[in-house]
């Protein structure tokens, strides 16, 4: 049965009970796995593990790229302190003199440092047991963590990314996933190929065929996170045939809409993005790769989240199911 955009946002137990979802997830059409980038999705970079899956079983989505900030909170990383987050305003509408902005930027440079520094101590030594039952508690619930997003990859110590890899294993994700940068696949390749786990470069609208081709160079599980709306809006045409070329090298695509020359995010289905056709190219061509929604555009008036993301993923069913 196709369940329409109302009844995606209504809670799991009212939709089994009406008897349009089953008592699982399930984003897997056609043969192909849709899935979201969270909590990004969601509105930040953290948020608890347990609201993070109760809002994906709402949506129906059975796959996730999952940060690594509400990973590391179930761990129990050290917090970050007042002083390490803050951002003073610039100028005179900061109310702050030239001085005094100096002053408290260089307080939170070396705040940040010290944390960096306790949080590079505590990955060294922190038991991932707990990693165990969050893997339990989201596969029980129908929802697989396919995918880990870490920022700051290419500059964490040896340790740091033997921890990183570790942990993405313990989830039961087939891939890692970082921002593309110069040094990140030549750091980061080795490692990958140690652990037989690809991690996948996510790159922008700068970022097409000619860069994404030097990043392969470093590894066997040197991966894309291929972004097809930024591709489309660094007007690097088509992104299927890169897609295709590269199969074996994709570990997900990100799923929005934009235009084209560098062009706004738009809803889906009303920008230049072939949204469509790649989705459908997955399916006939079984590819194995997730296509993670990612939701990059303005809320519209009378909207909020949950309703756009209800709406984008009922476009991508229908897209794969027609």
């Amino acid at each position: 049965m196709v369940i329409g955009v109302p009844s995606l946002l209504l809670p799991p137990a009212a939709l089994r009970a009406a008897g349009l979802q089953s008592a699982r997830p399930n984003s897997k059409w056609a043969g192909v796995q849709v899935g979201m980038n969270v909590p990004y999705n969601f509105g930040g970079r953290t948020m608890p593990a347990g609201e993070i899956l109760s809002r994906c079983v709402q949506l129906g989505v059975s796959a996730v790229e999952l940060r690594g900030q509400p990973i590391e909170t179930v761990l129990g990383v050290p917090v970050m302190s007042a002083a390490a987050q803050a951002t003073p305003k610039e100028g005179a509408d900061g109310g702050l003199l030239e001085l005094e902005q100096e002053v408290l930027k260089e307080a939170a440079a070396q705040a940040k440092q010290t944390f960096a520094s306790q949080r590079r101590t505590w990955r060294g030594s922190v038991d991932l047991a707990p990693l165990a039952r969050l893997r339990q508690q989201y596969e029980s619930a129908g929802v697989l963590i396919e995918i880990v997003k870490w920022d700051d990859l290419a500059v964490m110590s040896d340790e740091e990314l033997d921890y990183a890899f570790r942990v993405s294993r313990a989830l039961g994700a087939r891939a890692l996933s970082t921002e593309i940068s110069a040094a990140g696949p030549r750091r980061i390749g080795p490692v990958a190929d140690k652990h037989q786990l690809f991690v996948g470069f996510h790159g922008h609208a700068s970022t097409g065929p000619a860069e994404y081709a030097a990043t392969f160079e470093h590894g066997r599980f040197v991966g894309a996170n291929v972004d097809i709306g930024h591709w489309v809006a660094g007007d690097h045409g088509d992104p299927l045939p890169f897609l295709r070329e590269h199969v074996g090298r994709i570990t997900h695509i990100h799923v929005k809409d934009r235009r084209a020359n560098d062009g706004p995010n738009t809803p889906f289905g009303e920008g230049d993005t072939p949204i469509r056709a790649v989705l459908q190219a997955m399916r006939d061509n079984k590819w194995p790769f997730q296509a993670t929604l990612e939701f990059e555009y303005r809320v519209p008036e009378g909207s909020d989240r949950m309703k756009e993301l209800a709406r984008a993923l009922a476009y991508c069913r229908d897209c794969l199911l027609q």
